[in-house]
C-alpha cells in the first residue's frame, strides 16, 4: 500500500507538523523557513551569508531573499566580512535573538503537540533515529 511507502509518510508527517508549526510562528510574525535562518544563525560567532546557506542546504539567492526580508524586520543585521570585503557577516540583531526565543519554545509546544500520539519513549527514539538518519 502506498501509504505505507516512506516517502508517502515523511511527506505527511511533514504538512501535519508544518499545520502546527505555521500558527505558533505567527505571533512573531516569521514563517518556518525565517525560523530555520534565525535558528542556524544563533551561533556564538557571525556567519557569512554562504556558510548559513551551505548549513540549510538552501541557494545563495534564497538566502539572499531571506536575509533581506529577516533584516527589514530588523532580526538579523549584515556587515562586510573583516578579511573579505566581497562577503557578508550575518548575525542576529537583539530584537532577532528575542523572537528566536519566544518563537523556539512556541515551536517545541507545536513539537510537543505533533508527537502527542507517541509515548515518551518512542519520542525520544524517533526524534534519536531521525537524528541518526539526517
Amino acid at each position: 500500500m502506498s501509504r505505507r511507502r516512506l516517502g508517502y509518510l515523511l511527506k505527511h508527517a511533514n504538512l501535519r507538523l508544518t499545520e502546527l508549526t505555521g500558527p505558533a510562528l505567527e505571533p512573531y510574525e516569521i514563517d518556518g523557513r525565517e525560523f530555520g535562518v534565525l535558528s542556524v544563525l544563533r551561533t556564538p560567532e557571525p556567519l557569512s551569508q554562504l556558510e548559513a546557506a551551505q548549513r540549510l542546504g538552501i541557494d545563495r539567492t534564497t538566502m539572499v531573499a531571506l536575509l533581506d526580508g529577516l533584516e527589514r524586520k530588523k532580526l538579523v543585521g549584515r556587515r562586510p566580512h573583516p578579511a573579505d570585503r566581497r562577503k557578508n557577516m550575518v548575525e542576529l540583531t537583539g530584537h532577532g535573538r528575542e523572537v528566536l526565543e519566544a518563537a523556539t519554545r512556541a515551536v517545541g509546544v507545536a513539537e510537543e503537540e505533533f508527537l502527542a500520539g507517541l509515548p515518551e519513549e518512542d519520542r525520544r527514539l524517533f526524534r534519536d533515529l531521525l537524528d541518526r538518519l539526517v
